[in-house]
């Protein structure tokens, strides 16, 4: 992989360090509807996009509460409380690493944009990125148009780059951008789960700095 001159970097799972704060909050909402609560493998085998469809899954009923009421209730929960969650602890210098070699970092997430913007200017790792894309909502839809805009509007050859994220949506959308995918296994989705996409699987992204 020597010869990589952009990565796509997915934010929650792989970058931040969210899981068990989003189990909780899922568990809160699942207690609030006295369903039962998920343990982490449960949430790891549930968690998927839409992120409408993994609520379902998880047990919540859109008729006590529709979707974009949870959604909205969620965010405004989970902003504030992700700014303690911090990084993988592996982030700073493997990213530090990439940017010294002169590779573009881009991170490309289904975080509404003011958001991602905040929690990545907290975390102080804004200057090691070219860009950092998110979208105008905060449903977590597709990221995946404003991933191939980026390459489109950035003249990008396309084996040029990589997109490493934590769930089998990740690796969809690197399908669709026509580039390769390494999915980390330390995020939202089980090991078995994401070892169902074929992709190139590593523990963190720590583990690039011995494959770039």
């Amino acid at each position: 992989m020597n010869d990589i001159k952009y990565i796509f970097f997915d934010f929650n799972g792989t970058l931040l360090n969210d899981v068990n704060l989003c189990l909780d909050l899922l568990n809160e909402k699942l207690a609030s509807q006295n369903k039962d609560t998920l343990t982490l493998d449960e949430y790891k085998h549930v968690f998927k996009f839409p992120i409408k469809d993994y609520y379902r899954d998880a047990g919540l009923d859109f008729n006590i509460e529709s979707y974009e009421s949870m959604a909205d209730k969620f965010i405004a929960k989970y902003q504030p409380l992700s700014l303690r969650c911090g990084l993988y602890e592996c982030v700073k210098p493997t990213l530090k690493y990439l940017y010294d070699k002169g590779i573009k970092l881009i991170i490309l997430s289904a975080s509404e944009t003011n958001n991602l913007n905040y929690q990545v200017n907290h975390y102080g790792i804004n200057s090691y990125f070219d860009a950092v894309l998110g979208i105008d909502n905060i449903y977590a839809e597709s990221k995946m148009g404003i991933g191939l805009k980026y390459i489109k509007s950035h003249n990008i050859k396309k084996e040029d780059c990589i997109f490493v994220g934590d769930t089998l949506h990740d690796f969809e959308i690197a399908k669709e951008m026509g580039i390769d995918a390494i999915l980390v296994e330390c995020g939202h989705q089980a090991n078995d789960v994401i070892r169902e996409s074929g992709a190139y699987i590593i523990h963190d992204i720590g583990d690039l700095r011995r494959l770039i």
